[in-house]
């Protein structure tokens, strides 16, 4: 049984990077475990969402590149704007962007959305990864 995970979603200063205030929070029925870190930063008149999602295990050395290199972002396809791999991190962690909904219900189904697509991509590579 998966669990619930709230995330709290703050709002980040694009020219200091400090957190100021706090936006909403958001409860995930699964994949919360996925999240590594979320935030808002407005851009012009545009609000965009930086989600950072990982893993949902401490990966092995070996399995590290190999889980990047299988893993297909494009799956994504509309869903999010743009993703990146991060490259400082312990296990496999990719930032997704995509434009922040203020409706909290829709944009909490989106969140869920994203992880569950994510969580179907991680699967998928770390297939590829053990049949390698």
């Amino acid at each position: 049984m998966m669990e619930e995970t709230t995330v709290i979603l703050m709002e980040r200063n694009k020219e200091t990077g400090y957190l100021e205030k706090e936006i909403n929070s958001y409860t995930l029925q699964e994949n919360g475990n996925l999240v590594d870190g979320i935030y808002l930063v407005k851009e012009n008149d545009t609000e965009i969402i930086h989600l950072k999602l990982t893993t949902d295990r401490d990966v092995e050395d070996s399995e590290f590149d190999a889980i990047y290199d299988n893993y297909n972002g494009e799956e994504f396809g509309e869903m999010i704007t743009s993703i990146e791999e991060v490259d400082d991190t312990y296990n496999p962690t990719w930032e997704v962007v995509f434009p922040f909904i203020e409706n909290r219900d829709i944009f909490q189904n989106k969140l869920q959305e994203v992880l569950n697509k994510h969580k179907e991509i991680l699967d998928e590579s770390e297939k590829i990864t053990a049949e390698a």
